[in-house]
């Protein structure tokens, strides 16, 4: 159910280490799962069905423990190549059987035994562990087979080898990880109630460098499973997802998922389309529990423990007194922190009004030489960009005028485009910059007038600019809704909520879809060196969940 990959550790239910330890267990045990005991080249209460296969011990591509078996697959025949062992049931007992197996070539696939045959591992995964499982209610008491079958598939060439560990049971209670197993890094708790289609159901948990840590599938139809993890400090982002597009809630069954740290929730939800992203910091700067990267140690101490518009005033104590350096200051800025060194990675100025993620930009700009001025066409020169406009908070007014965590550098021409709308969706653009943004009319938001839209790679970006403005002025913020119409139609004259109903929704959504990245870490610790103050929302993106 469970995929984790480096420097991370697991518990689920009856966790390898400690199956030694419970082996006198009547009911539902695997003996010798971790592939631990060998006995004259054999691995100890593990049988082969015939020749077909023939096992040897693994100390190099391991899963847990010291050793794994090396499966070498040696015959086209698809009769019997089990590897296997019998178990004890009782009835009306639910029990998940699974294993981890490892694919080296690609011509051979397992099949998980569990009193039957059940899930084929992915033969074209190779070169990382996958696992396979099985959710058994006995029927009555007594003994059932468990084990793995291998066949062969397109490209066997009569010889391969898949490595298979860490082959465990696990009951509808869960067990505590035993004491000399405990997590040393950071723990967190992972719950799931499926609908009635749980096989649809899958999640992912990846590093800042995009390589998945954690994952789980194959889920049993409505039923409830609390799983351990233990990750170490960085950011991550967890996805849920759907493959039938229509969440996990409520049409078919009242699924819900919870990712937990040591005191907060993570992540939560139920409702969502094909998937929903959380992104999330672990590290020490004892801020709730849950740290971030470069994050001073101890700057969200006051945070610690806190949710709902309690966190929000807390967070708003930590960075309400930044130290302001002038509208002028921004183009510094700009020279330094807003450089491409992430798409074309050539030190020209990152525009995220004319920048192509994937593609040749259509314009580039020089730092320095290329400010704005007059701005006719799209790609004459670069301007500052008030992504909350300051017509909302009154015009040239500081700190926000020269607040550098709304402020970004942009294409003048394009600028002058947006104007002052809000953000939103564009159902019919009236116009659209070489990189996609869009101005129109908005659709399906819950708004109808006329708004902005910037392309997906930096709705995140802009999001938690948002979050941080009505925090870091939630003691004014209210007074500015009646500025202009277009603060009227986003700001409900709040300080807690701060936003309208439909733009909360909106950029949660956004915050969701385009979580932290590396160049938003990197302009977040810019700016705390330019001005002494961190936007929250990108050190702990769970935040705005436990705020909003």
């Amino acid at each position: 159910m469970i995929t984790i990959k480096g420097p991370l550790c697991l518990t689920m239910g009856l966790a390898g280490s400690a199956l030694s330890l419970l082996s006198t267990m009547a009911w539902g045990q695997v003996d010798n799962g971790d592939f631990e005991q060998w006995q004259l080249g054999k691995p100890s209460n593990w049988t082969t069905i015939d020749s077909g296969i023939s096992l040897t011990t693994e100390q190099n591509r391991v899963y847990s423990g010291q050793t794994a078996a090396a499966v070498n697959v040696l015959t086209t025949t698809q009769g019997n190549t089990d590897l296997a062992q019998t178990v004890t049931v009782e009835a009306g007992k639910t029990y998940t059987f699974s294993t981890w197996v490892y694919h080296t070539e690609g011509g051979v696939r397992a099949r998980l035994v569990a009193d039957g045959y059940h899930n084929y591992s992915d033969p074209q995964q190779l070169n990382q562990w996958q696992q396979l499982r099985h959710d058994y209610t006995a029927t009555s008491n007594g003994q059932i087979t468990v084990g793995l079958r291998f066949y062969d598939v397109s490209g066997f060439d009569g010889n391969e080898t898949v490595y298979v560990d860490n082959f465990q049971p696990s009951g509808t209670a869960s067990t505590p990880p035993p004491t000399g197993g405990a997590c040393q890094a950071n723990a967190l708790t992972f719950n799931l109630t499926t609908d009635k289609y749980g096989e649809e159901t899958s999640w992912v948990i990846k590093n800042a460098s995009n390589s998945t840590v954690a994952s789980g599938q194959n889920y049993g139809a409505n039923q409830s499973y609390s799983e351990n993890l233990c990750l170490t400090d960085g950011s991550y982002t967890f996805t849920i997802s759907d493959s039938y597009g229509d969440g996990i809630c409520c049409s078919y069954g009242n699924g819900a998922y919870s990712l937990n740290g040591p005191s907060r929730t993570i992540a939560s939800g139920s409702q969502f389309t094909s998937s929903a992203s959380h992104s999330f910091t672990l590290g020490t700067d004892n801020g709730g529990g849950d740290g971030g990267g470069d994050t001073p140690t101890g700057y969200y101490g006051a945070a610690a423990g806190l949710s709902g518009y309690a966190l929000k005033t807390a967070l708003h104590n930590i960075i309400a007194s930044h130290n302001n350096q002038g509208y002028g200051a921004i183009w510094s800025f700009i020279d330094q922190y807003e450089r491409d060194r992430y798409f074309e990675n050539n030190g020209t100025v990152l525009d995220r009004y004319s920048e192509k993620p994937t593609g040749t930009d259509s314009h580039e700009f020089t730092a320095v030489g290329d400010q704005c001025g007059t701005a006719r066409i799209e790609g004459d020169c670069y301007n500052r960009e008030h992504s909350f406009p300051k017509s909302w908070f009154g015009g040239k007014i500081e700190p926000m005028n020269s607040d550098i965590h709304h402020i970004f550098a942009s294409d003048g021409y394009v600028n002058n485009r947006r104007s002052s709308f809000p953000f939103g969706e564009v159902g019919s653009s009236t116009y659209v910059s070489s990189n996609g943004s869009k101005v129109g009319s908005a659709s399906g938001i819950g708004y109808s007038g006329t708004v902005f839209e910037p392309i997906d790679q930096f709705k995140g970006d802009f999001a938690r600019a948002y979050f941080y403005m009505a925090t870091r002025y939630q003691d004014r913020i209210s007074s500015w809704q009646n500025n202009s119409s277009y603060s009227d139609a986003v700001l409900n004259g709040s300080s807690d909520q701060v936003f309208e109903a439909w733009v909360v929704a909106m950029l949660k959504r956004w915050h969701q879809a385009d979580p932290v990245d590396a160049l938003e870490r990197a302009r977040n610790e810019g700016a705390y060196q330019f001005q002494g103050n961190r936007n929250p929302f990108v050190d702990h993106p769970e935040f705005v969940e436990q705020i909003w």
